[in-house]
């Protein structure tokens, strides 16, 4: 009995096709291993979702973003004299030094007091700020975390707010570098508060005890006490946005956040969108926004940026960092080896960790 030529070739290429998908099969197990599939098959999909160019210079807010863009704008305009404020603080080291020296003295002592004051005003002023720049995040992350588009498709299409999102994460990152080298801002306040307890004892009137009462500066204390006192303040407003959101998946939060690196590593390392680039302070803002969002995910992420399960690509991420000019990204690497909470964990690679030495 002759076979139809049809069924011949429908019986020839349905082989062929399980032949392929056999040798496919094969490679993706060699590749990474039955637990691993599902992430091989869908890694195309999520590198792809951040492949659009984020305009940095030049997005404007759409009718939609005007609200909040207007009121973080408000905070974001004062955000360059905080850290002009900041760069030239050169602290009363030398006044308070003297002061201690001799206790008796009252004129070095009003002196000290005299040169303390003003830079305690400067110091609430920075504080302060923060807790603007808190409730600015806040009203930030409730327009790019809402329903029902993805965290990808909000930054897509709400480029001005994500803009404003990349601009407080910038100014973080420069706010904590500069406190971090400062010692004097610790030092000033810790006398300052010192000297206030000790006039308060002996019922001396203190000029500079209304600006500051009791309870702000124990406020300011705490946060000064820390390391990275903006990104800490950061953190907390986005710990709290999840927590007080509880009607909102957490993956739409973190995930704003990991996408966000995403679109910064891949303009970064794509020639075709960083050739958009007009201004030469777009790579290093790029790259300090990388950091600043890997940062704040690392804190926030209930594994943090460099468990295996992270949306991260974190060896790429390392890799655009260390393919620029060494002096200009090594304050930023430390930041990634000093202020992350996950890096030395056990779930972190030898790799990403060998990396980072």
């Amino acid at each position: 009995m002759e076979v139809p030529l049809q069924l011949t070739r429908a019986c020839t290429e349905n082989r062929k096709w399980l032949l392929e998908l056999n040798y496919f099969a094969i490679f993706i197990f060699r590749f990474a291993g039955m637990g691993n599939l599902i992430k091989v098959l869908t890694r195309d999909i999520d590198h792809n979702a951040a492949h659009f160019f984020l305009d940095f210079e030049n997005a404007q807010p759409t009718e939609s973003e005007k609200e909040i863009y207007n009121q973080v704008n408000v905070v974001l305009k004062d955000a360059e004299g905080i850290l002009e404020d900041l760069q030239s603080y050169r602290g009363a080291g030398h006044e308070i030094r003297e002061a201690i020296q001799h206790p008796n003295d009252e004129k070095l002592q009003e002196k000290a007091w005299g040169a303390v004051v003003p830079l305690v005003g400067k110091l609430k002023k920075f504080y302060e700020f923060s807790q603007r720049l808190e409730a600015g995040l806040r009203g930030l992350l409730g327009a790019l975390t809402s329903t029902p588009y993805s965290p990808t498709q909000h930054l897509e299409r709400e480029q001005a707010l994500a803009k404003q999102f990349a601009e407080i994460l910038h100014f973080t990152l420069r706010f904590d570098e500069l406190k971090m080298t400062n010692p004097a801002i610790q030092n000033d306040f810790s006398y300052y508060r010192r000297t206030l307890s000790r006039m308060r004892i002996n019922n001396v009137p203190a000029e500079g005890e209304n600006e500051v009462n009791n309870e702000l500066a124990n406020r300011m204390s705490l946060f000064y006490a820390e390391a990275t006192p903006m990104l800490k303040t950061l953190s907390d407003a986005t710990t709290k946005f999840v927590s007080e959101n509880k009607n909102l998946p957490i993956e739409n939060t973190t995930d704003c956040l990991s996408t966000m690196a995403s679109v910064c590593r891949v303009m970064l390392e794509t020639p075709e969108y960083r050739s958009r680039f007009t201004n030469e302070e777009t790579v290093s803002f790029c790259l300090r926004v990388m950091v600043g969002v890997i940062i704040l995910y690392d804190h926030v992420h209930p594994v943090g940026a460099f468990a295996k399960t992270s949306k991260i690509d974190m060896k790429g991420c390392i890799k655009v960092l260390k393919d620029q000019p060494p002096n200009s990204v090594e304050g930023l690497l430390n930041a990634l080896r000093y202020t992350t909470k996950h890096l030395n964990d056990e779930t972190t690679s030898k790799q990403i960790k060998s990396m980072l030495q």
